[in-house]
């Protein structure tokens, strides 16, 4: 095959493994690429050969799954977020539960009473959305959006987006207008220059509130009162209770801060989750689908049983939602977070529900475990994306509880995981998922682990 002239071809998506690695043939030859729905014919382009199987790049949809019956939303096929916009859905639970299964099978657990719960919502369930400012093309308006598809620079208009409420679309809608009758000129990634970086939007799924967050660099930084003003002024169903002007030099393209400065009302919304309330600040992690979440921690507590009596590790713990969740079945709970700013919620969070057995910690659970006093009945680990660090997984599994409930937002991961808890005597005993993410391919598993003999 000539360096100069790759291999184009048309391809049918026979087979699509956990999360979106589709697979088919070129002729008789097997190649893989990301992306793809099962049953669709692609154009794709092969990147490398290697030993008998191509990797290839997707080019183009030529025909559509069976599976695709739905009118998406206008973004779809630019916007980078959503990839199942085409199913009903139904047919999207269905589908991401064989994938996932087909995952599960190949790690070597039991799926026979595997199911994927789905979402309590699947439109308008996001009470967190991060937009970034950019343009559509060089040269072009700004935009406020999210990535497009395949792209680094340039920035999609959501319009008509169905995974957020039409406050989340006034919001941001109205800050381009504004920023671009004003000609504020956003951060450019490639040179560093400019001012506006990204908009954040939260919200509560139970009391009329929303934080709004402008992260921008210190360059030429906007009369960000006179934007507060303009924020209170637009029509909303709910209440903007809080606007934050966050500073942010990092080169990196993440929203983080230097430094936060709370214009008006307060930082923090409130949300109700399982008969508890827990305040969120800018900078702690909280599920994104409210409702979601209290399928998935209920599906968590069901499967971990009994907890009166015992004392309870809820590892990487966050704002110690689970912790404080099961603080009533349970004697004790030690929560372990390396995010000194989410224990501080969760601190404030336990005073605020009158909760006095559980105690928090901030450190990472690969160091905390070496000097944690107390001797655990049961564990519950709800780690990031990334996974358990490998060496923290031996020192989990040295306390030989005899069930450990395993929380997982990558099923990837947890795979990898349980391999090494095999290792040290672990294995699953009962396993679900919840649809956390609908039109997206994430989903969130819930692990009951047993210890077993050697």
């Amino acid at each position: 095959m000539s360096r100069k002239r790759k291999l184009i071809a048309d391809v049918l998506v026979q087979n699509v493994r956990f999360p979106m690695h589709g697979e088919g043939k070129i002729g008789v030859t097997p190649v893989t690429f990301k992306g793809g729905i099962k049953g669709q014919r692609v154009q794709v382009m092969v990147q490398k050969k290697k030993e008998e199987l191509y990797e290839a790049k997707i080019m183009d949809t030529i025909k559509l799954s069976p599976f695709e019956k739905r009118v998406p939303c206008k973004p779809f096929g630019r916007c980078g977020g959503c990839v199942y916009q085409r199913m009903y859905y139904p047919e999207e639970v269905a589908y991401k539960q064989e994938i996932v299964k087909n995952l599960l099978d190949d790690a070597g657990i039991d799926t026979t009473n595997f199911v994927l719960h789905p979402s309590p919502k699947d439109r308008a369930y996001r009470n967190k959305m991060e937009y970034t400012f950019g343009d559509a093309e060089k040269g072009g308006p700004l935009m406020l959006g999210m990535h497009r598809k395949g792209y680094f620079y340039e920035i999609v208009d959501t319009t008509t987006c169905n995974i957020v409420d039409e406050d989340f679309e006034t919001i941001r809608k109205g800050t381009q207008e504004y920023f671009r009758e004003l000609g504020t000129a956003y951060y450019r990634k490639a040179n560093h220059k400019g001012t506006l970086r990204h908009l954040v939007v939260r919200s509560s799924e139970t009391r009329p509130q929303i934080v709004v967050q402008l992260v921008t660099s210190s360059q030429d930084m906007p009369d960000v009162e006179a934007y507060g003003e303009f924020l209170q002024s637009l029509p909303l169903y709910s209440k903007i209770t809080g606007f934050v002007h966050t500073i942010n030099d990092n080169k990196g393209d993440v929203v983080q801060s230097d430094e936060d400065r709370l214009i008006f009302g307060k930082q923090e919304i409130v949300e109700s989750v399982l008969g508890l309330e827990f305040t969120i600040s800018p900078e702690s992690f909280f599920q994104t689908n409210t409702k979601g979440a209290e399928l998935l921690y209920s599906r968590a507590f069901d499967l971990s049983g009994d907890l009166s009596g015992k004392t309870v590790f809820d590892l990487y713990s966050g704002t110690g939602t689970i912790g404080q969740l099961i603080a009533s079945r349970a004697k004790e709970v030690v929560c372990v977070e390396i995010v000194e700013e989410a224990v501080e919620d969760a601190k404030e969070n336990a005073k605020r529900n009158g909760i006095e057995n559980i105690r928090f910690i901030a450190g990472d659970v690969l160091k905390v475990l070496d000097d944690v006093e107390e001797k655990p009945d049961m564990i519950i680990i709800d780690p990031p994306r990334s996974g358990i660090h490998p060496r923290a997984i031996p020192k989990i599994a040295r306390h030989e509880v005899p069930h450990i409930t395993y929380i997982s937002c990558n099923p990837v991961t947890f795979v990898r995981d349980l391999e090494i808890f095999r290792q040290w005597g672990y294995d699953v005993e009962k396993i679900e998922a919840v649809d956390m993410f609908p039109r997206t391919p994430h989903v969130e598993c819930v692990v009951l682990m047993s210890r077993v003999d050697k």
